[in-house]
């Protein structure tokens, strides 16, 4: 499996961190606002009103998981 090191959330600013310890979305830290595009559209996704359940939501993202081998 790569690697990818990512920047501590300690060593960003305030403003730039997300409440999400993941490391799917910590690689992102090399590139802050990428990282804050990516939770926020991941809190968008999963946690919003949607026509979709949040299990639904959540066995969606499992099958593609799967379908893509990730170890995710």
């Amino acid at each position: 499996m790569a690697f990818i090191a990512y920047v501590p959330p300690e060593q960003l600013a305030e403003a730039e961190r997300v409440k999400d310890p993941d490391n799917i979305i910590q690689i992102h830290s090399a590139h802050p606002a990428t990282m804050r595009h990516h939770y926020d559209l991941y809190v968008e996704l999963m946690h919003r009103r949607s026509p979709l359940t949040r299990v639904q939501r959540e066995m969606i993202a499992v099958t593609i998981s799967a379908l893509n081998h990730c170890h995710y």
